[in-house]
């Protein structure tokens, strides 16, 4: 099975950098973030894991962390556009 890859850096959140892994259908296989809230982080991973981009996607497109534009599930929906684009390997 063919599957596509990205290291994608956060931008306004705590994680740095979002490394996620999805199969040729776009299903995620495996998400890791570096830095961040890890208990929190580690389960939104395990949570995702199996689950089609696009419906990860519509469930955490948008979501705040505080007072800030954004949050570490928003900048893992702004990874997956970025990965349902990549070429599968």
């Amino acid at each position: 099975m063919k599957t596509k890859h990205i290291q994608y850096e956060t931008q306004g959140t705590c994680s740095k950098l979002i490394d996620v892994t999805a199969d040729e259908n776009n299903i995620i296989q495996q998400v890791f973030f570096l830095g961040g809230c890890n208990g929190n982080l580690q389960g939104i991973g395990q949570l995702v894991r199996g689950q089609h981009i696009d419906d990860v996607i519509r469930r955490l497109n948008g979501i705040r962390c505080g007072t800030k534009s954004t949050s570490c599930p928003d900048q893992l929906c702004r990874a997956l556009e970025q990965l349902k684009n990549a070429p599968a390997e």
